[in-house]
C-alpha cells in the first residue's frame, strides 16, 4: 500500500507539472535509432570532433554509449571533452526529455561510456519520464570529502547535473552548448547534489531566458516537486533543498560550477581521494 500510495503521489506530481514544463515530444525511448551507430558530433571548442558508438544491447545491462575522438580513439566524456565551448558551457546529454531510462555516465568504468544505472541487480527506470533533458557538465566533480560550509554536507562524488529546459529533446550522447540560468541544491541521502538549470544556446528560447527569475514559476516548481518525489516509489524518503528550496541566480550557478571544476582538477592531479573513480 506504501508503494502504491508513493506512485499515486508521484504520478501526480508528474502529470501536474507536465503541462506545464514541457512541449509535445515524441518517442518514449532513450535509445535513439541513432544511437546504434557511429555518429561524429562536431564540438565548436575543440580542434577535433567527438562521435559515439553502441556495444551491447539497448535497455539491457551490456549497453554501453561510448565516445571517440576525429581520429577514433577512445575518449571520456566526463574527463576529455572540455567545460566550455565557444557559446556556453558544454553539456553531456544522457536522459532524453520525455523518456523513463536512468542512464548515466559510469564514472567508475573505464572511458566513461553512458550505461543505464543498476540498483539491486536490476536496471533502473524512473517511475515517470522525465520533462527536461538531463545530463552532466565534463571536467566537474561534487567532492565527497568537501563539506559545504553553509549546507554541511558533502558532495555525491559525480560530475555537476544539469536540467536543460529547451522545446526539443536532445539525444543521448550528443555535446550540447548550454547556457546555465540558475542552480538548485538539492540534498539525496545526505549528499550535496547540485541541479543546473539550463538552456542550449540555440533554443529559442534562449533569447528569453538570461537568469532564474526569467523562468516561468510553473517550471521552477515542477523541477524541484519532481526531484523532490522522483524516488518515493521505490519506499525512499523525499529528497529536500537547501537554501529554503529556493533557487539561485545565474551568478552563482556559474560561481558553483567553477568550484566543482577546480574539484575536478584536483581530482585529476591526484591531490584528492578519487577512490573507485576511473581517471586515466
Amino acid at each position: 500500500a506504501t508503494d502504491l500510495c508513493s506512485t499515486m503521489k508521484f504520478s501526480a506530481v508528474a502529470a501536474l507539472f507536465a503541462v506545464a514544463t514541457s512541449t509535445s515530444t515524441t518517442g518514449a525511448s532513450a535509445f535513439s535509432p541513432a544511437a546504434g551507430r557511429f555518429a561524429a558530433r562536431p564540438l565548436a571548442a575543440a580542434l577535433y570532433s567527438v562521435a559515439t558508438e553502441q556495444s551491447g544491447e539497448a535497455a539491457t545491462e551490456s549497453f554501453r554509449l561510448n565516445f571517440k575522438g576525429e581520429d577514433g580513439a577512445a575518449l571520456s566524456p566526463w574527463h576529455d571533452i572540455p567545460l566550455k565551448g565557444d557559446g556556453g558551457y558544454n553539456m553531456v546529454v544522457e536522459i532524453p526529455k520525455m523518456t523513463k531510462a536512468k542512464m548515466e555516465v559510469a564514472t567508475k568504468e573505464e572511458n566513461n561510456p553512458i550505461a543505464q544505472d543498476i540498483k539491486k541487480g536490476n536496471l533502473r527506470d524512473y517511475h515517470g519520464p522525465i520533462f527536461w533533458n538531463y545530463g552532466c557538465l565534463p571536467q566537474t566533480w561534487e567532492d565527497p570529502n568537501e563539506e559545504h560550509p553553509e549546507l554541511k554536507v558533502f558532495g555525491d562524488d559525480d560530475p555537476i547535473d544539469v536540467v536543460e529546459i529547451g522545446s526539443k529533446a536532445l539525444e543521448m550522447g550528443t555535446v550540447t552548448e548550454v547556457k546555465p540560468l540558475g542552480v538548485l541544491a538539492m540534498i539525496d541521502d545526505g549528499e550535496l547534489d547540485w541541479k543546473v538549470v539550463a538552456v542550449a544556446v540555440d533554443d529559442p528560447l534562449a533569447k528569453e531566458y538570461n537568469d532564474i527569475d526569467d523562468v516561468p514559476e510553473a517550471v521552477k516548481a515542477g523541477i524541484r516537486e519532481w526531484f523532490r518525489w522522483y524516488k518515493t516509489p521505490d519506499d525512499k524518503p523525499l529528497n529536500g533543498f537547501g537554501f529554503d528550496e529556493e533557487y539561485l541566480d545565474a551568478a552563482v550557478a556559474e560561481k558553483v560550477i567553477a568550484e566543482t571544476h577546480e574539484s575536478w582538477k584536483k581530482l585529476k592531479a591526484g591531490d584528492s581521494d578519487a577512490g573507485k573513480l576511473w581517471l586515466a
